[in-house]
């Protein structure tokens, strides 16, 4: 069989059909397109998220009090000989790589100005935070770098938590209260929004022993290290185990990098853009039932067609390659359109919600377009081989 004959009957067979042809491709196109879809909407998700992670930046070290992983006998974070203090943060301030150090208590209280009242987060920082998580002041400054054991009872907002408490009045030099204690505020800091679900606006920040105070704590909830770049993240962790374990005894602590937080992060994330992923897959084997149906009724109503090409010569390879030529298209085509359609509605999906994120990789078209023909092939298979393994003079007879 010539190449021009075999396109000529596979054509002839796709175009004598054209409805039936049709409704095939529509199931592998909406499958195409559901895949699409999802999956663009779970790596737009995946995206965002590792962007907000590392607005930050990647060179920081978060240590926390207890030990998470275990040899021997659990301990976890209540089993920790020595609770994380400002002294050890002022400690790993020391450490040549260390660029800024900040300790850091979180919790959740009442603030007080004039005659307004609100619960808002409080975050016990050191003076150096702004430079670790690239923030910035609008007005006023930042806590200062004061005794760090016995600090000003200072205060800076976020900048929700200020239009809230002074509306359009200037706060800087106010008195604010917060769980019965008064500071005074001298900063405001620019606005940052939130960053996986934690309003960094509706804040308030104090020194981090005056924090530790205010929450009846005596540990801090953790130090956070940013470190030169270029140094390895392992020389880092390093220098703070060496640091640490002299003055704790032994290791009772966690430290864990951004590379580390970044990889947990990312896999979860893959394994969410995945699943979604194949949930879309599930109408794709609809489909792929689809190809199986049509091919199947294909060689039942060209059984003396099959017969005839036999019978001139056709090897039963040749008559194995056109059906499954035939499957092929169908599934491509469809899948074609169910790429342009996937994509359109992503597409349309960002315009009408900005809010929602949506990327669509070159690389998932690729794998998608891939999948389809996979899928063509598959299921073209078994009606395929019954069109190859008719007897020719049999098949003639055939009505």
């Amino acid at each position: 069989m010539l190449s021009r004959d075999f396109l000529r009957l596979t054509a002839s067979s796709l175009s004598a059909h054209r409805l039936r042809n049709f409704l095939t491709m529509l199931g592998i196109a909406v499958g195409i397109a559901a895949v699409m879809l999802l999956t663009s909407i779970g790596e737009g998700i995946h995206q965002f998220v590792l962007s907000e992670f590392t607005q930050f930046g990647t060179t920081i070290v978060g240590i926390n009090p207890g030990k998470t992983s275990t040899h021997g006998t659990s301990t976890g974070v209540f089993g920790t000989v020595r609770p994380l203090t400002i002294e050890d943060a002022e400690a790993l301030k020391r450490l040549p790589f260390a660029r800024a150090v900040v300790p850091l208590v979180q919790g959740n209280a009442e603030v007080e100005a004039g005659n307004r009242r609100r619960r808002t987060t409080v975050y016990g920082v050191g003076a150096q935070m702004p430079e670790a998580f690239s923030m910035k002041v609008t007005s006023g400054r930042f806590l200062p770098a004061d005794d760090p054991t016995a600090p000003r009872a200072f205060a800076v907002l976020g900048s929700k938590l200020r239009h809230e408490l002074f509306g359009t009045e200037n706060p800087l030099g106010q008195r604010l209260g917060i769980g019965g204690s008064r500071y005074r505020i001298i900063g405001v800091m620019e606005a940052k929004g939130s960053v996986l679900g934690f309003d960094l606006d509706d804040t308030v920040y104090i020194p981090a022993a005056r924090g530790m105070e205010l929450f009846n704590r005596d540990s801090l909830f953790e130090i956070d290290l940013l470190y030169t770049e270029g140094i390895s993240a392992e020389k880092v962790v390093k220098g703070i185990h060496k640091l640490l374990v002299n003055r704790h005894g032994r290791e009772d602590y966690t430290v864990t990098t951004q590379e580390q937080m970044l990889e947990v992060l990312g896999s979860i994330l893959n394994i969410l853009t995945f699943a979604v992923g194949a949930i879309g897959g599930i109408s794709l084997l609809v489909g792929a039932i689809g190809i199986v149906t049509i091919m199947t009724i294909s060689v039942n109503e060209r059984t003396a067609e099959i017969g005839l090409i036999r019978a001139l010569g056709a090897r039963r390879n040749q008559v194995l390659a056109l059906f499954l030529g035939e499957a092929v298209v169908l599934a491509a085509a469809g899948g074609i359109a169910g790429l342009v359609l996937g994509v359109g509605i992503a597409g349309l999906l960002h315009l009408a919600v900005p809010a929602l994120p949506v990327h669509t990789p070159w690389i998932f078209v690729v794998m998608a377009e891939s999948l389809a023909v996979l899928i063509g092939l598959a299921a073209g298979v078994l009606p395929a081989q019954r069109a190859a393994r008719l007897d020719p003079v049999e098949a003639l007879r055939a009505e």
